[in-house]
């Protein structure tokens, strides 16, 4: 199959043959239709994930076909349309019968613990664990962004956030998990600001259902101007970039009583940084 391969951090990506992948007696073979860009490959990347051992293709935002299927796997057949979640679960452990594979004690995720979807075929464990059923439809595109920034942003807002109708959703970057956090938020009704330094993206952030946006580049302080605009400060705020500016932000922009939800990756020299308690 061809993939998009790199053997060295930081350096470019090649467009090469390599091995078919074979399924496991519990996984299937997904014939990629569709596949996403997300800032967690650039950490991938940059060398910033201990599990990576190159050469190395990336990629987890996938939608596809199943091409083929495991003998112990029950609930999928060739030609199935799927997708999955970022994180897959192996379906047994403590966390996963409780309903948290997300926090899989032998979790794993295509593009990181072993190669990903910027190929023509990509292989899933635990099938009948992971896998998603796709209406027809459904277009692969759509499918795609769903399994890591929708989902992601869903288990932010809705279930740690537990937002609800009339409150106030601060969002602090308007990459793909943040524009997904916004309409999730909105689709709950609550009233949304949304941040970030780019006046284009500010404008789709309207256009999705933003209440008010700020560029953080034109004021001096974004806490001020989101407790100004929210008459108080957010009852949820949502980091979606993954840096110690956007956390601290995020955190200074509350009301008493509300939430910070911490989504973008810190990881690297930005692993370890400085929250205002007080």
């Amino acid at each position: 199959m061809r993939a998009a391969i790199y053997r060295r951090f930081a350096e470019p990506l090649a467009i090469e043959t390599v091995v078919d992948p074979s399924p496991r007696d519990h996984g299937v073979v997904i014939e990629v239709k569709a596949t996403g860009l997300c800032r967690s490959d650039w950490h991938g990347w940059m060398g910033h994930d201990p599990d990576i051992r190159l050469p190395h293709v990336p990629g987890h935002e996938l939608a596809g076909v199943i091409e083929a299927v495991g003998k112990d796997v029950s609930n999928w057949r060739v030609g199935d349309r799927v997708t999955l979640p970022f994180v897959c679960g192996c379906g047994d452990c403590p966390q996963c019968v409780s309903g948290n594979l997300q926090v899989c004690d032998h979790q794993f995720q295509p593009g990181f613990t072993h190669w990903g979807s910027f190929a023509e075929y990509v292989a899933i464990d635990f099938a009948d664990t992971n896998l998603v059923r796709l209406p027809e439809s459904m277009d692969f595109e759509t499918a795609a962004s769903l399994g890591c920034r929708f989902v992601t942003s869903f288990r932010a807002v809705v279930d740690q956030g537990r937002v609800r109708a009339g409150q106030w959703v601060a969002v602090h970057g308007c990459g793909g998990v943040g524009l997904s956090a916004i309409m999730i938020a909105c689709a709950k009704n609550a009233k949304v600001v949304a941040v970030d330094l780019d006046d284009a993206k500010l404008e789709f952030a309207k256009s999705l259902g933003a209440h008010a946006v700020i560029n953080a580049a034109r004021v001096g302080s974004v806490p001020e101007v989101v407790r100004e605009i929210t008459q108080g400060g957010a009852h949820l705020s949502v980091e979606a970039l993954g840096h110690p500016v956007t956390c601290v932000n995020s955190i200074e922009s509350l009301r008493k009583r509300g939430k910070h939800i911490q989504v973008g990756l810190m990881l690297g020299d930005m692993s370890s940084p400085s929250v205002p308690m007080d």
